[in-house]
C-alpha cells in the first residue's frame, strides 16, 4: 500500500513539474516574440519605474508620465491609489502605446491595505504564522481590489539596533522566527496562483543587511564577516526565495564597500545563482541615482554599475532609461543583460495574467465591497488584540473591572491618527477610531469613562511636528504644561482607576526616525509621575514602534501593556486586553535594553573568552561598571492573565548518532483559573564549533492555547538540520558534539537538558 501511495505521489508530481514546465514554455515563446518587436528604447522603457505621485482623476493623459508611457517608456507604477485613477493610466498603455504592454502598479502594501493591521514588529510578537499570513492575504484582497498588483513587502531586515527607526517595519533580532514569517507573509500576499486577480506579487526587502546600520541610523553604511552575514542576517531574505517571492528589492546600503544596488556578488553571484532566485530585482527609491553621492560613478556610470551587477528595474532615478543607450554605444553594458532584465520584468506581467486581461486587476464591485469590510475589521482588531505584550502585572492590575470610574490620559488617548502606526499609506484616516472612542464603544455605561490630555508628546513643538508627519499630527495644545498637567490630575481624582496612553507616535519610528534617545519623552514621563503620585493604580498603555528604555517605569508603574501601533482596529482591541475579554499572549520578537548605552543587544550573542560569571559586575570580565549586561525583557518574553508553569525537560535520548531524530518535551501546565496561550519556545546551543557559536539559537517555536487548570505535553523534534550552520569556509553543515537544549517561556526562562551528537 504504502508503495503504491510513494508511485502516486511521485505521478503527482511529474504531472505538475510538466504543467508547469509547459507554462514556461507558453510564457517564454510569448515573451520571445514580444521582445523581437521592441526596440531598445521599449525595452529600457520595461525597466522604468517611476512614482505616479497619485494622479488626479481626469489629469492622468496630460502629465509627463503620460507621455512617457505612450511612448512605452514606463514599465509600471508606484504611489497611485484607487480603480478609477489606476484604471486611466492602464488605458494609456494598453491603448495607446505601439506594443500596448500593461502596466504593473505596486504600492507599500506593508500591513495592510485601508483595513490596517499591527506594524510589523507587533505583528511578529503573535507567534502565530497563520494569523500573520491571514493579514497579507486580506491586505492582497483589498489592494487587488483597488487595482493594485504588486506590493513592496515583507520587510525581513534583521535589526539589534532599536535606535534605527525601521525596526518596526521589521520582524524582531532572530534569523529563525523572522525566516518563518518571511515565507508566511510571501504565501498570504501571493497565494498559490499570481494570475488569480485577488493576489499581489511580493517584493522582499531590503536585500540586503539594511537593518544592520552603523549607529542606527537610517541609510547608513554596514559592514560586517561573512560568517555573521549568512548565520544571522541573510537567511530571512533565502527564506522568500524559498517559498517563491516574485521580486526582491535591492538596500540602500552599501556591502563590503560596494552599493547593495551595484552589488554583482549580492544581486547575481548569492542571489540569482546561488539562490536560484527567478524573479526580478528592483532599486529602492533613487537607489540607483543615490549612488553617485557614495561616491563610485557619475549618473551614467552608477546607472551601468547597477543594470550589469544584476539590477532589472530602476525605481525613480530613471538612470537605466535615460543613460543606458549610451552606455551600451560605449560598452560599458550589454545587450544581453539588457534583454535579460526587460524578460524579468515581462515575466512577472504574464504571471499576473496582465497580458491576458490588463484589466483584471479593475473590478468596480470589488473595489467598493471588499476593502474595510466589517469580516477584515474583524480579524484585524483579534490580530491587534494577539499582537500586545504584557510587561508588567504586578498585584493583578490587569484586567480592569468592568464598573465604576476609569480616567483615560496621554497627548494618544484621543488621537485616531496615529493608531496605525507608520507605513499605512492606504489608510483612511477619516475611518480612524481613537482609543477614547474605542474604549467607550467597548464598555458602554459600565463604566464612567473620563478623559484628559495631560501633557503633549513632547515639549518641543518642532520635535512634534516631525513626529506627525502625513497626516498624523499630534493636534498640539498651546496652553501652558502645567494648565495641562493640573488638568488632568483633577481628572485623575475622580477616578478608580488610571489609564494612560503614553509612548512614541505613528511617525517616530519608521523610515528616517532614528532616535538616540529611547526614553518616553520627557513631558509624558513627567505626567506619568504625577499620576503615580495620586496613589491611584495606574495601567501605561505603551504606544511604540521599536523597543524602548523603560527602566524608570518598569519599577515604578504597577502595569504596563506593550500595544505597538495595533491597526485601524487597535483601539478595539486594546478595550478587549484592558477588560479581560481577550487573554495577552504576545512575546517580543527583539529585546529591551536597560538603557542606549547597552545596544546593540540581542540573545543569541557569542560569548567572550571572558564572559561574565555572575549577575553583577567581575573586574576583567566582560561587562559593565554601571549596569548588568541583561536586558530589561528579553526575546521571547511576555506575561498572561494566566500561569504557565514548565515541567522539568525530557530528552528521548542522552546521545544520538547521525539523522536520528531527538525528541524534547515538557509539560506546561496553565495553574490559574483564565484560558490562556503560550508560545513554548525552543532554543540549543552548540557547546563546541569550529567557528565561535552563539549562546542561545531559537529553533522552534508552538503557540498552544490551555484551559484554566490544564496541562499539555509539548514535543519538539531535532534532527541535525536543525544543527547546520556555515563555518568559516561558508559551507553549511553540523559537526558532532555536546548540545544544550533548552525549551522556556521566553530566551532567559528556561528547562535545559544536555544530549551528545556524534556523526
Amino acid at each position: 500500500m504504502r508503495k503504491l501511495q510513494t508511485i502516486t505521489l511521485a505521478l503527482l508530481m511529474l504531472l505538475a513539474s510538466s504543467a508547469i514546465s509547459a507554462q514556461d514554455a507558453k510564457m517564454n515563446a510569448f515573451i520571445d516574440q514580444l521582445m523581437k518587436k521592441m526596440t531598445l528604447e521599449e525595452k529600457l522603457g520595461q525597466l522604468n519605474l517611476p512614482s505616479s505621485n497619485d494622479f488626479v482623476t481626469g489629469a492622468a493623459a496630460s502629465t509627463d508620465i503620460a507621455k512617457k508611457i505612450i511612448a512605452g517608456k514606463v514599465g509600471g507604477l508606484f504611489n497611485i491609489k484607487s480603480y478609477a485613477k489606476i484604471k486611466e493610466v492602464q488605458k494609456l498603455a494598453v491603448e495607446q502605446s505601439r506594443l500596448k504592454i500593461p502596466l504593473m502598479f505596486g504600492m507599500d502594501v506593508i500591513h495592510g491595505y485601508e483595513t490596517v493591521f499591527p506594524i510589523p514588529l507587533g505583528l511578529s510578537c503573535s507567534w502565530d504564522m497563520a494569523l500573520i499570513e491571514r493579514s497579507a492575504r486580506i491586505a492582497a484582497n483589498e489592494a487587488s481590489a483597488d487595482g493594485i498588483n504588486w506590493t513592496f513587502s515583507p520587510m525581513v531586515d534583521i535589526s539589534r539596533d532599536p535606535r534605527w527607526g525601521r525596526v518596526s517595519e521589521g520582524n524582531g533580532e532572530d534569523p529563525f522566527l523572522g525566516s518563518q514569517i518571511a515565507k508566511a507573509m510571501v504565501k498570504g500576499y501571493q497565494g498559490t496562483d499570481l494570475s488569480k486577480n485577488n493576489t499581489l506579487l511580493s517584493c522582499v526587502k531590503h536585500y540586503a543587511l539594511y537593518g544592520a546600520s552603523e549607529a542606527g541610523r537610517d541609510y547608513n553604511t554596514t559592514d560586517m564577516s561573512r560568517v555573521r552575514m549568512y548565520n544571522e542576517y541573510l537567511p530571512p531574505y533565502k527564506a522568500a526565495v524559498d517559498a517563491g517571492v516574485g521580486s526582491v528589492m535591492a538596500s540602500f546600503n552599501e556591502i563590503d564597500g560596494v552599493p547593495a544596488t551595484a552589488n554583482k556578488w549580492l544581486l547575481t553571484d548569492l542571489l540569482k545563482k546561488q539562490w536560484g532566485f527567478k524573479g526580478l530585482v528592483v532599486s529602492d527609491y533613487t537607489g540607483v541615482s543615490e549612488m553617485i553621492a557614495h561616491g563610485i560613478g557619475d549618473y551614467q556610470t552608477v546607472s551601468a554599475k547597477a543594470l550589469m551587477a544584476g539590477l532589472d528595474m530602476d525605481m525613480v532615478s530613471e538612470g537605466l532609461l535615460n543613460t543606458t543607450a549610451q552606455s551600451l554605444k560605449e560598452g560599458k553594458v550589454n545587450m544581453e543583460r539588457i534583454n535579460a532584465a526587460c524578460r524579468k520584468i515581462l515575466e512577472a506581467k504574464y504571471k499576473l495574467g496582465l497580458f491576458e486581461d490588463p484589466y483584471r486587476y479593475l473590478d468596480e464591485n470589488r473595489a467598493k465591497t471588499e476593502v474595510f469590510t466589517a469580516a477584515n475589521r474583524k480579524e484585524a482588531r483579534s490580530t491587534a488584540a494577539q499582537s500586545f505584550v504584557l510587561l508588567k502585572n504586578q498585584n493583578k492590575v490587569l484586567p480592569l473591572k468592568k464598573n465604576g470610574t476609569l480616567a483615560l490620559i496621554g497627548p494618544l488617548a484621543d488621537n485616531k491618527e496615529n493608531m496605525g502606526g507608520t507605513w499605512s499609506v492606504a489608510a483612511n484616516l477619516s475611518k480612524a477610531t481613537s482609543l477614547l472612542t474605542g474604549l467607550k464603544e467597548v464598555v458602554g455605561d459600565q463604566v464612567k469613562i473620563m478623559y484628559a490630555r495631560g501633557s503633549n508628546l513632547d515639549a518641543d513643538a518642532a520635535f512634534e511636528e516631525r513626529a506627525g508627519m502625513f497626516g498624523k499630527s499630534l493636534k498640539r495644545d498651546n496652553r501652558p504644561e502645567e494648565v495641562i498637567l493640573n488638568e488632568a490630575l483633577e481628572v485623575a481624582k475622580q477616578a478608580d482607576v488610571i489609564v494612560a496612553a503614553l509612548g512614541e507616535s505613528a511617525e517616530m519610528t519608521g523610515e528616517s526616525s532614528s532616535r538616540t534617545n529611547l526614553d518616553i519623552p520627557a513631558v509624558q514621563k513627567k505626567l506619568l509621575n504625577a499620576l503615580l503620585k495620586t496613589g491611584k493604580p495606574v495601567v501605561l498603555v505603551l504606544f511604540t514602534g521599536r523597543p524602548l528604555t523603560l527602566t524608570w517605569e518598569d519599577q515604578r508603574v504597577p502595569a504596563i501593556l506593550n500595544v505597538w501601533f495595533g491597526g485601524s482596529e487597535a483601539p478595539y482591541a486594546i478595550a478587549d486586553v484592558l477588560f479581560g475579554d481577550v487573554n495577552p499572549s504576545g512575546k517580543l520578537s527583539t529585546t529591551f535594553p536597560q538603557n542606549v548605552g547597552q545596544i546593540p543587544l540581542f540573545y543569541n550573542h557569542k560569548n567572550t573568552g571572558r564572559p561574565l560569571s555572575g549577575p553583577w559586575f567581575q573586574k576583567f570580565q566582560s561587562n559593565y561598571l554601571d549596569v548588568t549586561n541583561e536586558p530589561l525583557y528579553p526575546f521571547g518574553y511576555g506575561l498572561s492573565y494566566s500561569n504557565f508553569q514548565y515541567s522539568e525537560l525530557k530528552l528521548s535520548a542522552a546521545s544520538l548518532k547521525g539523522n536520528q531524530t531527538l525528541t524534547a518535551t515538557v509539560t506546561v501546565t496553565n495553574n490559574s483559573n483564565v484560558e490562556g496561550k503560550e508560545v513554548v519556545q525552543l532554543y540549543i546551543r552548540d557547546l563546541v564549533g569550529s567557528v565561535t557559536r552563539p549562546v542561545k539559537e531559537l529553533k522552534g517555536f508552538q503557540k498552544i492555547s490551555l484551559k484554566a487548570g490544564e496541562s499539555m505535553d509539548v514535543s519538539f523534534a531535532l534532527t541535525p538540520e536543525d544543527l547546520k550552520f556555515y563555518n568559516y569556509d561558508l559551507k553549511y553543515d553540523w559537526e558532532p558534539g555536546e548540545f544544550q537544549i533548552m525549551i522556556g517561556t521566553n530566551s532567559r526562562d528556561v528547562k535545559t537538558a544536555k544530549v551528545n551528537w556524534t556523526k
